[in-house]
């Protein structure tokens, strides 16, 4: 197990006075490195504690893990902390895969433990074959240079101390020692892909070559060293990119410019700050789409990454944005008679706009229109667009209201929400733009004061803008 030992120190995973998290499943290979970590705690001055999590997949079975592993750390007076989660509940809510899930709630738990334990490390008992593994599940599903980097030594407080290790040492290690362990009845469910790459190809693939796992180790290794090399190319451009409310934008031009590997690993680099997992749930078929957005003409466009996540391409800039769940489009509202004397409220869109009688003023306000009383046919109202609305802006020529929005860049996902003001025959005025100069009031004349004010969370287009 001297294996073991090099790689923590090349890796600082057992920081000297330091507490180490040890994720404990009750298997093979979370018993071994719980084993392994205690018998050189002493030596290496740093200190263990236990972490199981019951994922109430397996009924009585995953109970009996549990009382398994708290079991085995209190007769060695290891300190033990187990969390539970019904996975399958939290999966449909969340409308993900139930092994996603777990994992996603296992770490969850890992790090909320790690804090209040004050850990440093926690540390996985991934092993060489789960390495291998992965690498080719990976290549199985089509990946690019990062899906065959594999399981990463350590990332962050996450460290890997058995990664090197195969499996069939870890056995060997655990009938040196004497150390029980329990088999999850589900690792020979065939159903499961890693289930038949672990128990049909593997065999196949160490025949050919016995020291498999330790050469898919090594060749995974080479690879992440060019993967970080293209990471750091792209370090720079990523700095270019602007945050507002915890939407990302950066520019067309910056990715183009780019070669198309460190373009990729810009794109991944702002999923990855952009949190939620966006960085491991995009696709290479997804993170292909966002380059296609940057290279397409169309100015308008977009990408659903997942749930929360979208990516559009607004003229030549790309946004990654956040949405609530299940929202798809951009919000609209319904037609709203104008309060003529008050405020009319368009909440889903976030617009304020107030009316009152008034006399037309030699001045103009930002985001005022003075709306001729004398021009009103019918009842005024609050509106979207709709296909043939035109305006005549002052000192402007007759545009239609879609001409004018593309002409000001107005984001396509936005002109839905701007509020038209209109009577029974034409567009009185657009907010954020003005009035139509042919319903505008002569100084000293009867009119409407029509204000518009936007107040939404994170606003991408303002009155008077």
């Amino acid at each position: 197990m001297e294996q073991v030992w090099t790689l923590t120190q090349q890796y600082d995973m057992l920081p000297r006075d330091g507490l180490v998290l040890c994720a404990v499943s009750g298997g093979a290979d979370s018993m071994c490195l719980l084993h392994l970590l205690c018998s050189r705690a002493g030596k290496g001055r740093y200190h263990v504690a236990a972490a199981h999590y019951n994922h109430q997949l397996r009924g009585g079975e995953s109970n009996d893990d549990e009382a398994f592993v708290a079991a085995w750390c209190a007769a060695h007076d290891i300190p033990c902390f187990v969390g539970h989660g019904d996975v399958r509940g939290e999966a449909a809510l969340r409308g993900k895969g139930t092994e996603e899930t777990a994992r996603e709630m296992r770490y969850a738990f890992l790090r909320r433990t790690a804090e209040e334990q004050g850990a440093v490390r926690i540390a996985t008992a991934h092993q060489a074959d789960d390495n291998a593994e992965t690498v080719l599940l990976h290549l199985v599903r089509g990946c690019g240079l990062q899906g065959l980097t594999g399981i990463p030594p350590r990332r962050g407080e996450i460290v890997r101390p058995l990664l090197t290790t195969t499996r069939a040492a870890v056995l060997d290690y655990l009938r040196e020692k004497q150390v029980p362990y329990r088999e999850d009845s589900t690792n020979s469910d065939l159903t499961y892909t890693r289930n038949r790459l672990r128990h049909q190809v593997m065999p196949l693939l160490r025949e050919m070559n016995p020291r498999f796992a330790q050469c898919a180790g090594k060749t995974a290794a080479h690879l992440r060293a060019d993967n970080d090399y293209l990471t750091a190319q792209a370090m720079e451009p990523f700095r270019s990119v602007q945050w507002t409310e915890g939407n990302a934008a950066i520019s067309v031009s910056v990715l183009n410019a780019l070669p198309e590997p460190v373009s990729v690993r810009v794109i991944r680099l702002i999923l990855r700050a952009c949190g939620d997992g966006a960085d491991t749930d995009c696709t290479a078929a997804q993170l292909g789409g966002i380059l296609r957005l940057c290279k397409a003409e169309r100015p308008s466009a977009k990408i659903f990454l997942n749930n929360s996540r979208l990516v559009r391409r607004v003229y030549d800039t790309i946004i990654f944005m956040n949405v609530p769940c299940g929202q798809t489009e951009a919000e609209t509202f319904p037609q709203t008679a104008l309060c003529c004397d008050g405020e009319t409220v368009l909440h889903a869109v976030g617009w304020r706009v107030t009316c009152r009688a008034a006399i037309a003023p030699p001045e103009s306000e930002q985001g005022v229109c003075y709306i001729s009383r004398d021009t009103l046919r019918g009842p005024p109202v609050l509106r979207p667009r709709q296909t043939g609305d035109a305006i005549t802006l002052p000192n402007r020529p007759r545009k239609t209201l879609k001409k004018l929005m593309i002409d000001e860049k107005v984001p396509r996902y936005l002109r839905e929400s701007i509020p038209v003001l209109a009577d029974e025959n034409s567009v009185l005025a657009l907010a954020g733009f003005g009035a139509d100069m042919h319903c505008i009031a002569p100084v000293g004349t009867d009119a409407y004061r029509v204000a518009f004010l936007h107040m939404p969370e994170g606003s991408d287009f303002e009155a008077g803008e």
